[in-house]
Protein backbone atom coordinates (compact mmCIF):
# COMPACT_ATOMS: atom_id res chain seq x y z
CA UNK A 1 0.00 0.00 0.00
CA UNK A 2 1.18 3.33 -1.46
CA UNK A 3 0.43 6.43 1.19
CA UNK A 4 0.67 9.64 -0.76
CA UNK A 5 0.74 13.26 0.74
CA UNK A 6 -0.01 16.76 -1.44
CA UNK A 7 1.23 20.07 0.00
CA UNK A 8 0.29 23.48 -0.54
CA UNK A 9 2.59 25.27 -2.68
CA UNK A 10 2.10 28.29 -0.65
CA UNK A 11 0.82 28.51 2.92
CA UNK A 12 -1.78 31.32 3.46
CA UNK A 13 -1.49 32.80 7.03
CA UNK A 14 -2.55 36.03 8.73
CA UNK A 15 1.01 37.06 8.31
CA UNK A 16 1.35 35.89 4.47
CA UNK A 17 -2.07 38.20 4.19
CA UNK A 18 -0.06 40.93 5.59
CA UNK A 19 2.80 40.53 2.87
CA UNK A 20 0.96 40.42 0.25
CA UNK A 21 -0.53 43.96 0.91
CA UNK A 22 3.19 45.13 1.39
CA UNK A 23 3.21 44.60 -2.48
CA UNK A 24 5.11 41.70 -2.24
CA UNK A 25 8.27 43.58 -1.16
CA UNK A 26 8.76 46.22 -3.92
CA UNK A 27 10.58 49.46 -2.54
CA UNK A 28 8.73 51.87 -0.80
CA UNK A 29 9.85 55.48 -1.87
CA UNK A 30 12.42 54.33 -3.97
CA UNK A 31 14.05 52.93 -0.95
CA UNK A 32 14.47 49.53 -0.01
CA UNK A 33 12.73 47.72 2.89
CA UNK A 34 15.85 46.74 5.62
CA UNK A 35 16.12 44.22 8.53
CA UNK A 36 18.62 44.15 10.97
CA UNK A 37 18.83 41.04 13.10
CA UNK A 38 21.17 40.50 15.95
CA UNK A 39 22.48 36.74 15.77
CA UNK A 40 24.65 35.36 18.50
CA UNK A 41 28.26 34.74 16.86
CA UNK A 42 30.17 35.05 13.59
CA UNK A 43 29.48 32.47 11.32
CA UNK A 44 32.20 29.84 10.65
CA UNK A 45 30.63 29.08 7.49
CA UNK A 46 27.60 29.39 5.35
CA UNK A 47 28.19 26.28 3.12
CA UNK A 48 25.23 23.91 4.58
CA UNK A 49 28.17 20.95 4.84
CA UNK A 50 30.34 23.21 6.56
CA UNK A 51 27.96 24.61 8.99
CA UNK A 52 26.99 23.10 12.81
CA UNK A 53 25.40 26.05 14.58
CA UNK A 54 21.87 27.77 15.24
CA UNK A 55 23.51 31.29 14.08
CA UNK A 56 24.46 29.65 10.70
CA UNK A 57 21.32 28.11 10.54
CA UNK A 58 19.45 31.23 10.54
CA UNK A 59 21.35 32.86 7.51
CA UNK A 60 21.85 29.34 5.46
CA UNK A 61 17.47 29.00 6.03
CA UNK A 62 16.90 32.08 4.42
CA UNK A 63 19.73 31.19 1.15
CA UNK A 64 18.35 27.57 1.03
CA UNK A 65 15.17 25.40 0.66
CA UNK A 66 15.34 21.82 1.16
CA UNK A 67 12.62 19.45 0.78
CA UNK A 68 10.14 20.91 3.60
CA UNK A 69 11.21 24.45 4.88
CA UNK A 70 9.60 26.16 8.39
CA UNK A 71 6.15 28.43 8.37
CA UNK A 72 6.21 31.32 10.40
CA UNK A 73 5.76 28.87 13.66
CA UNK A 74 8.19 26.88 12.48
CA UNK A 75 6.40 23.45 11.71
CA UNK A 76 7.60 21.39 8.67
CA UNK A 77 5.88 22.84 5.53
CA UNK A 78 6.12 22.25 1.45
CA UNK A 79 9.48 23.38 0.63
CA UNK A 80 10.99 21.60 -2.94
CA UNK A 81 8.28 19.01 -2.41
CA UNK A 82 4.90 19.45 -3.97
CA UNK A 83 4.04 16.14 -2.86
CA UNK A 84 5.43 12.47 -2.10
CA UNK A 85 4.03 8.95 -1.04
CA UNK A 86 5.59 6.58 1.37
CA UNK A 87 6.20 3.25 1.06
CA UNK A 88 4.14 0.23 3.49
CA UNK A 89 7.24 -0.19 5.69
CA UNK A 90 8.06 3.25 5.77
CA UNK A 91 11.79 2.86 3.94
CA UNK A 92 11.25 4.31 0.56
CA UNK A 93 9.85 7.68 0.15
CA UNK A 94 9.39 9.13 -3.38
CA UNK A 95 8.98 13.50 -3.95
CA UNK A 96 7.25 15.05 -6.39
CA UNK A 97 9.62 18.49 -6.56
CA UNK A 98 8.25 22.11 -7.38
CA UNK A 99 9.26 23.97 -10.38
CA UNK A 100 11.78 26.25 -9.01
CA UNK A 101 15.38 27.89 -10.13
CA UNK A 102 18.84 28.67 -8.59
CA UNK A 103 19.30 32.59 -8.19
CA UNK A 104 21.31 32.70 -12.07
CA UNK A 105 17.82 30.63 -13.35
CA UNK A 106 19.08 27.33 -13.87
CA UNK A 107 16.63 24.57 -13.15
CA UNK A 108 16.95 22.89 -9.46
CA UNK A 109 16.55 19.63 -10.51
CA UNK A 110 16.60 16.26 -8.47
CA UNK A 111 20.11 15.47 -9.14
CA UNK A 112 21.14 18.68 -7.39
CA UNK A 113 19.74 16.60 -4.28
CA UNK A 114 21.70 14.10 -5.33
CA UNK A 115 25.14 15.86 -5.94
CA UNK A 116 24.32 17.33 -2.46
CA UNK A 117 23.77 14.35 -0.51
CA UNK A 118 26.58 12.59 -1.83
CA UNK A 119 29.41 15.51 -1.21
CA UNK A 120 27.82 15.43 2.02
CA UNK A 121 28.61 11.81 3.06
CA UNK A 122 31.88 11.86 1.54
CA UNK A 123 34.50 11.99 3.87
CA UNK A 124 36.92 14.40 2.07
CA UNK A 125 34.13 17.02 2.55
CA UNK A 126 34.23 16.95 6.35
CA UNK A 127 30.65 17.29 6.94
CA UNK A 128 30.69 17.79 11.21
CA UNK A 129 27.17 16.97 11.06
CA UNK A 130 26.54 14.59 8.53
CA UNK A 131 25.67 12.07 11.16
CA UNK A 132 21.92 13.70 11.04
CA UNK A 133 21.27 11.98 7.77
CA UNK A 134 22.19 8.51 9.24
CA UNK A 135 18.49 7.23 8.53
CA UNK A 136 19.65 7.40 4.67
CA UNK A 137 20.47 4.31 3.77
CA UNK A 138 23.86 3.82 3.18
CA UNK A 139 24.63 6.99 4.59
CA UNK A 140 26.79 6.31 7.31
CA UNK A 141 29.10 3.36 5.71
CA UNK A 142 29.84 6.26 2.96
CA UNK A 143 30.69 8.53 5.46
CA UNK A 144 32.91 6.52 7.39
CA UNK A 145 35.01 5.63 3.60
CA UNK A 146 33.59 1.65 3.60
CA UNK A 147 31.27 2.35 0.74
CA UNK A 148 30.52 4.49 -2.16
CA UNK A 149 29.05 7.88 -2.41
CA UNK A 150 27.23 6.74 -5.21
CA UNK A 151 25.67 3.78 -2.63
CA UNK A 152 23.50 5.67 -0.08
CA UNK A 153 19.81 5.33 -0.89
CA UNK A 154 18.84 8.71 -2.64
CA UNK A 155 18.21 8.49 -6.29
CA UNK A 156 16.83 10.91 -9.22
CA UNK A 157 13.95 9.22 -11.43
CA UNK A 158 13.41 12.10 -13.56
CA UNK A 159 14.63 15.95 -13.27
CA UNK A 160 11.36 16.02 -10.95
CA UNK A 161 11.72 13.21 -9.41
CA UNK A 162 13.68 12.13 -6.35
CA UNK A 163 13.76 8.84 -4.34
CA UNK A 164 15.00 7.77 -0.82
CA UNK A 165 15.68 4.95 0.65
CA UNK A 166 16.14 4.81 4.74
CA UNK A 167 17.67 2.61 7.01
CA UNK A 168 15.14 2.18 9.47
CA UNK A 169 10.96 4.02 9.38
CA UNK A 170 11.62 7.60 10.30
CA UNK A 171 7.98 9.61 10.74
CA UNK A 172 9.80 12.76 11.89
CA UNK A 173 11.81 12.64 8.05
CA UNK A 174 9.72 16.25 7.23
CA UNK A 175 11.16 17.80 9.93
CA UNK A 176 14.57 16.50 9.67
CA UNK A 177 14.58 17.56 5.97
CA UNK A 178 13.82 21.11 6.74
CA UNK A 179 17.55 21.05 7.90
CA UNK A 180 20.49 22.99 6.24
CA UNK A 181 22.50 19.46 5.73
CA UNK A 182 19.92 17.98 3.30
CA UNK A 183 19.45 21.23 1.10
CA UNK A 184 20.09 20.84 -2.40
CA UNK A 185 23.03 22.58 -3.84
CA UNK A 186 23.68 23.89 -7.33
CA UNK A 187 26.32 21.29 -8.40
CA UNK A 188 26.99 23.56 -11.63
CA UNK A 189 28.76 25.89 -9.49
CA UNK A 190 30.13 24.00 -6.91
CA UNK A 191 31.48 21.85 -9.49
CA UNK A 192 32.90 24.89 -11.15
CA UNK A 193 34.48 26.67 -7.99
CA UNK A 194 34.83 24.21 -5.46
CA UNK A 195 35.01 25.46 -2.13
CA UNK A 196 35.13 28.95 -2.96
CA UNK A 197 31.82 28.60 -4.16
CA UNK A 198 30.11 30.14 -1.22
CA UNK A 199 31.74 33.43 -2.19
CA UNK A 200 29.23 36.34 -2.72
CA UNK A 201 30.35 37.04 -6.46
CA UNK A 202 29.74 33.10 -7.04
CA UNK A 203 26.89 31.24 -4.93
CA UNK A 204 23.76 30.50 -6.22
CA UNK A 205 20.70 29.89 -4.23
CA UNK A 206 17.29 28.69 -4.36
CA UNK A 207 15.97 30.07 -1.48
CA UNK A 208 14.39 33.91 -0.58
CA UNK A 209 17.36 35.62 -0.09
CA UNK A 210 20.86 35.47 -1.63
CA UNK A 211 24.25 36.76 -0.36
CA UNK A 212 25.43 39.66 -1.65
CA UNK A 213 28.57 40.66 1.02
CA UNK A 214 30.00 38.95 3.96
CA UNK A 215 32.50 41.49 5.92
CA UNK A 216 34.33 39.31 9.23
CA UNK A 217 32.66 39.96 12.69
CA UNK A 218 30.58 43.18 11.24
CA UNK A 219 28.07 41.44 9.16
CA UNK A 220 26.15 39.35 6.58
CA UNK A 221 24.06 41.45 4.12
CA UNK A 222 21.64 39.46 1.94
CA UNK A 223 19.41 40.51 -0.58
CA UNK A 224 16.32 39.36 -2.16
CA UNK A 225 16.27 36.40 -4.96
CA UNK A 226 14.06 37.51 -7.60
CA UNK A 227 14.13 33.92 -8.70
CA UNK A 228 12.89 32.36 -5.49
CA UNK A 229 9.41 30.47 -6.24
CA UNK A 230 7.26 32.30 -3.55
CA UNK A 231 9.20 35.84 -4.52
CA UNK A 232 5.56 37.70 -4.61
CA UNK A 233 4.92 36.72 -1.25
CA UNK A 234 8.09 38.53 0.56
CA UNK A 235 8.42 41.61 1.36
CA UNK A 236 11.83 42.51 3.34
CA UNK A 237 14.41 43.26 0.27
CA UNK A 238 17.46 43.76 3.09
CA UNK A 239 18.57 41.47 5.87
CA UNK A 240 21.82 42.20 7.93
CA UNK A 241 22.88 39.86 10.40
CA UNK A 242 25.15 41.27 13.01
CA UNK A 243 27.24 38.75 15.11
CA UNK A 244 25.94 40.09 18.33
CA UNK A 245 28.27 38.44 21.17
CA UNK A 246 27.45 40.57 23.85
CA UNK A 247 24.36 41.12 24.20
CA UNK A 248 23.92 43.82 26.99
CA UNK A 249 25.63 45.57 24.08
CA UNK A 250 23.01 43.90 21.63
CA UNK A 251 20.29 45.01 23.90
CA UNK A 252 21.42 48.59 23.30
CA UNK A 253 21.62 48.50 19.99
CA UNK A 254 18.13 47.30 19.64
CA UNK A 255 16.71 50.30 21.85
CA UNK A 256 18.52 52.36 19.93
CA UNK A 257 16.53 51.18 16.41
CA UNK A 258 20.34 50.16 15.09
CA UNK A 259 18.87 46.82 15.48
CA UNK A 260 15.41 45.62 15.04
CA UNK A 261 15.99 42.04 16.25
CA UNK A 262 18.26 40.17 18.97
CA UNK A 263 18.04 37.09 19.59
CA UNK A 264 19.13 36.49 22.91
CA UNK A 265 19.24 38.82 26.19
CA UNK A 266 20.89 38.81 29.51
CA UNK A 267 18.00 36.99 31.83
CA UNK A 268 19.72 39.40 34.33
CA UNK A 269 18.23 42.03 32.52
CA UNK A 270 14.87 41.15 32.18
CA UNK A 271 12.85 43.13 34.70
CA UNK A 272 14.65 46.10 33.13
CA UNK A 273 13.59 45.04 29.80
CA UNK A 274 10.17 44.65 30.81
CA UNK A 275 9.78 48.26 31.92
CA UNK A 276 12.16 49.56 29.26
CA UNK A 277 10.62 47.86 26.44
CA UNK A 278 8.27 45.49 27.70
CA UNK A 279 6.50 45.31 23.50
CA UNK A 280 10.23 44.04 22.47
CA UNK A 281 10.85 40.71 24.95
CA UNK A 282 9.34 37.71 23.33
CA UNK A 283 10.07 34.79 25.75
CA UNK A 284 8.74 31.23 24.80
CA UNK A 285 8.96 27.40 25.68
CA UNK A 286 12.17 26.55 23.18
CA UNK A 287 12.97 22.88 22.15
CA UNK A 288 16.23 23.01 23.71
CA UNK A 289 18.69 21.51 26.99
CA UNK A 290 21.41 23.27 28.60
CA UNK A 291 24.03 20.56 29.28
CA UNK A 292 27.75 19.95 30.12
CA UNK A 293 29.89 17.26 28.11
CA UNK A 294 32.17 15.46 29.75
CA UNK A 295 35.23 14.17 28.10
CA UNK A 296 35.05 10.20 28.70
CA UNK A 297 38.14 9.51 26.93
CA UNK A 298 40.28 11.43 29.89
CA UNK A 299 41.64 9.18 33.16
CA UNK A 300 39.24 10.03 35.91
CA UNK A 301 35.99 10.98 33.73
CA UNK A 302 35.51 7.47 32.09
CA UNK A 303 34.00 6.73 35.64
CA UNK A 304 30.14 7.42 35.61
CA UNK A 305 30.73 7.29 39.20
CA UNK A 306 33.38 10.51 38.89
CA UNK A 307 30.69 11.99 36.09
CA UNK A 308 28.00 11.88 38.70
CA UNK A 309 29.38 12.99 41.49
CA UNK A 310 30.17 16.30 39.39
CA UNK A 311 26.18 16.21 38.14
CA UNK A 312 24.92 16.09 40.95
CA UNK A 313 26.44 18.69 42.97
CA UNK A 314 25.58 21.42 40.82
CA UNK A 315 22.44 23.66 41.97
CA UNK A 316 20.34 23.69 38.82
CA UNK A 317 17.29 26.02 40.91
CA UNK A 318 19.80 28.77 41.60
CA UNK A 319 21.24 28.84 38.11
CA UNK A 320 17.59 28.51 36.68
CA UNK A 321 15.98 30.78 38.75
CA UNK A 322 18.69 33.49 39.66
CA UNK A 323 21.14 33.33 36.65
CA UNK A 324 18.94 32.58 33.91
CA UNK A 325 15.83 33.52 34.91
CA UNK A 326 12.58 33.67 31.97
CA UNK A 327 10.66 30.31 32.92
CA UNK A 328 14.06 28.29 32.21
CA UNK A 329 13.27 25.09 34.26
CA UNK A 330 15.84 22.83 36.07
CA UNK A 331 16.94 19.57 33.61
CA UNK A 332 17.61 16.41 34.79
CA UNK A 333 17.27 14.32 31.51
CA UNK A 334 18.53 15.56 27.62
CA UNK A 335 15.52 15.43 26.37
CA UNK A 336 12.93 18.48 27.45
CA UNK A 337 9.29 18.20 28.09
CA UNK A 338 6.78 18.08 25.21
CA UNK A 339 8.46 15.96 22.34
CA UNK A 340 6.34 14.23 20.28
CA UNK A 341 5.78 11.10 20.69
CA UNK A 342 7.92 10.57 23.58
CA UNK A 343 6.86 9.47 27.15
CA UNK A 344 9.40 11.29 28.85
CA UNK A 345 9.82 10.22 33.08
CA UNK A 346 13.80 9.83 32.65
CA UNK A 347 15.39 11.91 35.30
CA UNK A 348 18.78 11.24 37.20
CA UNK A 349 18.28 8.95 40.30
CA UNK A 350 19.47 11.67 42.68
CA UNK A 351 17.38 14.52 41.44
CA UNK A 352 14.77 14.80 44.09
CA UNK A 353 17.43 14.41 47.32
CA UNK A 354 18.53 17.71 48.49
CA UNK A 355 21.88 19.77 47.18
CA UNK A 356 23.51 19.27 50.24
CA UNK A 357 23.31 15.87 50.87
CA UNK A 358 23.97 15.16 46.70
CA UNK A 359 27.31 17.04 47.63
CA UNK A 360 28.04 14.40 50.65
CA UNK A 361 27.26 11.58 48.37
CA UNK A 362 29.38 13.34 45.56
CA UNK A 363 32.30 13.38 48.05
CA UNK A 364 31.88 9.93 49.01
CA UNK A 365 31.63 9.02 44.96
CA UNK A 366 34.61 10.50 44.43
CA UNK A 367 36.62 9.24 47.40
CA UNK A 368 35.81 5.53 46.43
CA UNK A 369 37.52 6.54 43.05
CA UNK A 370 40.85 7.12 44.88
CA UNK A 371 40.42 11.28 45.07
CA UNK A 372 40.99 13.02 47.43
CA UNK A 373 43.34 15.76 49.84
CA UNK A 374 46.45 13.38 48.41
CA UNK A 375 44.89 13.44 45.00
CA UNK A 376 43.39 16.53 44.34
CA UNK A 377 40.46 16.23 41.18
CA UNK A 378 41.75 19.24 39.02
CA UNK A 379 40.13 19.88 35.86
CA UNK A 380 39.21 22.81 33.02
CA UNK A 381 35.57 23.92 32.90
CA UNK A 382 35.66 25.38 29.42
CA UNK A 383 32.70 28.04 28.25
CA UNK A 384 31.21 30.27 25.60
CA UNK A 385 31.88 34.04 25.98
CA UNK A 386 28.59 34.38 24.87
CA UNK A 387 25.05 34.71 26.85
CA UNK A 388 24.97 33.88 30.01
CA UNK A 389 27.42 31.51 29.78
CA UNK A 390 30.03 33.80 31.66
CA UNK A 391 27.58 34.00 34.95
CA UNK A 392 26.85 30.34 35.19
CA UNK A 393 30.37 29.64 35.37
CA UNK A 394 31.38 30.64 38.10
CA UNK A 395 28.35 29.42 39.95
CA UNK A 396 29.24 25.95 38.71
CA UNK A 397 32.78 26.45 40.11
CA UNK A 398 31.59 27.06 43.36
CA UNK A 399 29.25 24.25 42.82
CA UNK A 400 31.80 21.70 42.76
CA UNK A 401 34.62 23.31 44.96
CA UNK A 402 31.69 22.99 47.68
CA UNK A 403 32.31 19.01 47.15
CA UNK A 404 35.68 19.39 48.81
CA UNK A 405 38.72 22.00 49.10
CA UNK A 406 40.72 19.18 46.81
CA UNK A 407 38.09 19.46 44.21
CA UNK A 408 39.15 22.45 41.98
CA UNK A 409 37.94 23.26 38.75
CA UNK A 410 39.86 26.11 36.41
CA UNK A 411 37.71 28.36 34.47
CA UNK A 412 38.10 28.71 30.49
CA UNK A 413 36.73 31.10 28.08
CA UNK A 414 36.67 30.47 24.15
CA UNK A 415 34.92 32.32 21.24
CA UNK A 416 31.61 29.99 20.52
CA UNK A 417 33.09 29.16 17.42
CA UNK A 418 36.63 28.03 18.84
CA UNK A 419 34.58 26.49 21.97
CA UNK A 420 32.56 24.25 19.44
CA UNK A 421 35.37 23.40 17.67
CA UNK A 422 37.35 22.20 20.28
CA UNK A 423 34.72 19.75 22.09
CA UNK A 424 34.24 18.45 18.04
CA UNK A 425 38.37 17.95 17.95
CA UNK A 426 38.00 16.24 21.61
CA UNK A 427 40.11 19.32 23.14
CA UNK A 428 38.53 19.53 26.07
CA UNK A 429 38.17 18.39 29.96
CA UNK A 430 34.33 19.54 31.09
CA UNK A 431 32.75 22.13 28.99
CA UNK A 432 29.05 24.08 28.58
CA UNK A 433 26.83 23.84 25.46
CA UNK A 434 23.67 23.21 24.24
CA UNK A 435 21.33 21.32 22.15
CA UNK A 436 18.55 22.66 20.18
CA UNK A 437 16.33 20.17 18.00
CA UNK A 438 16.80 20.31 14.70
CA UNK A 439 13.30 18.14 14.54
CA UNK A 440 10.59 17.67 17.07
CA UNK A 441 11.54 14.10 17.84
CA UNK A 442 13.39 12.64 20.80
CA UNK A 443 16.19 10.89 18.75
CA UNK A 444 17.70 14.58 17.46
CA UNK A 445 18.99 14.61 21.24
CA UNK A 446 19.59 10.74 21.82
CA UNK A 447 21.91 10.62 18.94
CA UNK A 448 24.21 12.68 20.60
CA UNK A 449 25.14 9.29 22.82
CA UNK A 450 25.69 7.09 19.91
CA UNK A 451 29.08 6.35 19.44
CA UNK A 452 28.82 6.76 15.89
CA UNK A 453 27.69 10.14 15.74
CA UNK A 454 31.42 11.11 17.17
CA UNK A 455 32.42 14.29 17.01
CA UNK A 456 28.70 15.31 17.69
CA UNK A 457 29.03 12.98 20.75
CA UNK A 458 31.37 15.41 22.21
CA UNK A 459 31.94 12.76 25.25
CA UNK A 460 32.68 10.34 23.50
CA UNK A 461 30.30 8.29 25.24
CA UNK A 462 30.96 4.56 24.10
CA UNK A 463 28.14 1.93 24.88
CA UNK A 464 26.76 -0.55 22.66
CA UNK A 465 23.85 -1.05 25.16
CA UNK A 466 22.74 1.88 24.77
CA UNK A 467 23.44 2.34 20.89
CA UNK A 468 21.51 -0.88 20.16
CA UNK A 469 18.62 0.05 22.19
CA UNK A 470 18.77 3.24 20.17
CA UNK A 471 19.03 1.23 17.34
CA UNK A 472 16.05 -1.12 17.96
CA UNK A 473 13.76 1.85 19.00
CA UNK A 474 14.13 3.37 15.18
CA UNK A 475 13.39 0.41 13.94
CA UNK A 476 10.10 -0.22 15.83
CA UNK A 477 6.88 0.82 13.89
CA UNK A 478 4.60 1.57 16.84
CA UNK A 479 4.97 4.47 17.99
CA UNK A 480 4.01 4.22 21.49
CA UNK A 481 6.76 1.30 21.87
CA UNK A 482 9.05 3.02 19.79
CA UNK A 483 9.15 6.13 22.75
CA UNK A 484 9.03 3.65 25.65
CA UNK A 485 12.54 2.35 24.02
CA UNK A 486 13.95 5.66 23.83
CA UNK A 487 12.97 6.26 27.37
CA UNK A 488 15.19 3.35 28.48
CA UNK A 489 17.93 4.02 26.24
CA UNK A 490 18.02 7.53 27.95
CA UNK A 491 17.71 6.39 31.21
CA UNK A 492 20.71 4.34 30.73
CA UNK A 493 22.77 8.00 29.04
CA UNK A 494 21.37 10.15 32.34
CA UNK A 495 22.79 7.38 34.50
CA UNK A 496 26.01 7.10 32.87
CA UNK A 497 26.23 10.83 33.24
CA UNK A 498 28.56 11.48 30.06
CA UNK A 499 26.64 14.13 29.35
CA UNK A 500 25.47 16.87 32.22
CA UNK A 501 21.61 18.12 31.68
CA UNK A 502 21.52 21.54 33.62
CA UNK A 503 18.15 23.15 32.13
CA UNK A 504 15.83 23.37 29.38
CA UNK A 505 15.46 26.70 27.41
CA UNK A 506 13.07 29.19 26.31
CA UNK A 507 13.95 30.91 23.84
CA UNK A 508 14.36 34.73 24.47
CA UNK A 509 14.73 37.55 21.76
CA UNK A 510 14.25 41.44 21.77
CA UNK A 511 11.77 42.37 18.60
CA UNK A 512 11.14 45.74 17.71
CA UNK A 513 6.85 45.66 17.43
CA UNK A 514 7.24 47.32 14.21
CA UNK A 515 8.62 43.90 12.85
CA UNK A 516 5.09 41.99 11.80
CA UNK A 517 5.18 38.09 10.70
CA UNK A 518 7.55 37.39 14.04
CA UNK A 519 5.52 33.99 15.87
CA UNK A 520 6.88 32.37 18.50
CA UNK A 521 7.43 29.05 18.32
CA UNK A 522 9.51 26.12 19.70
CA UNK A 523 12.43 25.52 17.31
CA UNK A 524 12.72 29.29 17.65
CA UNK A 525 13.11 29.42 14.01
CA UNK A 526 11.86 32.87 11.99
CA UNK A 527 12.62 33.02 8.53
CA UNK A 528 13.23 36.52 6.93
CA UNK A 529 10.24 36.03 3.95
CA UNK A 530 7.69 35.80 6.31
CA UNK A 531 8.50 39.20 7.96
CA UNK A 532 7.94 43.10 7.19
CA UNK A 533 7.89 46.19 8.84
CA UNK A 534 4.86 47.53 9.64
CA UNK A 535 6.10 51.34 8.58
CA UNK A 536 7.04 49.96 5.25
CA UNK A 537 3.14 48.78 4.80
CA UNK A 538 2.12 52.34 6.12
CA UNK A 539 4.19 53.93 4.07
CA UNK A 540 3.36 51.80 0.96
CA UNK A 541 -0.56 52.22 1.33
CA UNK A 542 -0.41 55.67 1.38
Amino acid sequence: MIRKVFLKSVLVTASALALASCGGGSPVESGNIILHRGNTAEPLSLDPHKASGTWENHIIGDMFIGLFTEDANGAPVPGMAESYEVSEDGLTWTFHLREASWSDGEPVTASDFVFAWRRIASPATGAQYVSLLYPIAGMEAATRGLAPVENIGVRAIDDSTLEVSLENPAPYLPGLLTHYTSFPLPQHVVEQYGDEWVRPANIQVNGAYRLEDWRTNNFVHLVRNDTFFDNDNVCIDDVYYYPTVDNSAAGRRVRNGELHINNNFPGQQLDFLNREIPDYVRIAPYMGTIYFSVNTTLDGFSDPNVRNALGMSIDRHFIADEILRAGFQPAYSLVPPGVNGYPGGVSAQWADTPIEERREQARALLEAAGFGPDNPLQFEYTYRATGDNPRIAPVVQNDWSAIADWVQPQLIVNDTQIHYDNLRANDYQVADGGWIADYNDAYNFLFLGEYRSVPMNYSRYNNPEYDAMVTAANQELDETLRGSMLAQAEQMLVDDMPIIPIVYYVSKNLVNPDVVGWEDNIVDIHRTRYMCLASAMEDAAE
